[in-house]
């Protein structure tokens, strides 16, 4: 069997050295796959993929007991510089593009990270530019006048000019309007299966999420709840209306 791309083994994350955001979260995520974490808000998440990208450090979080491993290597200890370097990249909540900068500017930053050449940097934005053309029509406009939706785009796409293996997509329905929403989710979707670019993706939206993803944890109170194939999810009906938000049959 081909070993997974990311691992996590009973992670425990305490935020300020009292606050337990999450304990004992197992989960995989196979190459070439999108795995979705489910849940409501505060259900830890955000935190999950904080820990696993590094930032948790940023906010007083720790990773006290179990292991996280990429590429079969360990990186529960590792900052999140290194693992860009090595292909892991996050996409914050709440789209965080730099408001002042050009659209085109906000998608180099993605790309200096990891000092390629002017020419590699430029098929790397054409390469963007495909998958999101309407970011090649406001190219010049600044980002922070962008709807949000496009703002989302821009997101992601800078995310994806680092060449990044597996990327973390922290909500990215997240106050959007369905049709936006639906159109991103077809841009990871088409990623992934043109690219081979994974992703592990914490949303809300249990029914975009079920639709487009390969393999899903239900994540409440810190803890999994529930996991499986999307399929196997939707078609449990004890989960339907409790966690998924979905009518039961």
């Amino acid at each position: 069997m081909t070993a997974p791309l990311l691992q996590l083994d009973n992670i425990e994350v305490i935020y300020d050295k009292v606050i337990l955001a999450v304990r004992n979260i197992s989960l995989k995520v196979a190459p070439g796959s999108i795995v979705a974490l489910l849940g409501a808000n505060g259900a830890g998440k955000s935190t999950t993929l904080k820990a696993i990208s590094g930032l948790a450090n940023a906010e007083r979080g720790e990773v006290v007991d179990g292991r996280i491993y990429y590429l079969n290597r360990d990186i529960t200890s590792a900052t999140p510089d290194s693992l860009v370097e090595l292909g892991l990249v996050q996409v914050l909540e709440g789209r965080h593009c730099f408001a002042h900068l050009s659209v085109e500017e906000n998608l180099l930053t993605g790309g200096y990270v990891r000092h390629r050449s002017h020419a590699r940097l430029n098929e790397s934005l054409e390469k963007i530019y495909h998958y999101f053309p309407r970011l090649k029509l406001l190219r010049r406009n600044q980002a922070g006048y962008t709807s949000g939706g496009e703002q989302q785009m821009v997101a992601i796409g800078r995310a994806l000019m680092a060449e990044p293996k597996l990327v973390l997509l922290d909500e990215p329905s997240m106050g959007l309007a369905p049709l936006v929403v639906e159109e991103i989710f077809e841009i990871v979707h088409t990623l992934n299966r043109q690219q081979g670019v994974s992703f592990l993706l914490a949303e809300q939206n249990a029914s975009i999420a079920l639709k487009y993803a390969d393999v899903g944890y239900i994540i409440e109170s810190g803890r999994v709840a529930a996991e499986g194939t999307t399929a196997d999810l939707k078609n449990r009906s004890d989960l339907q209306a409790l966690y998924l938000g979905l009518e039961a049959a």
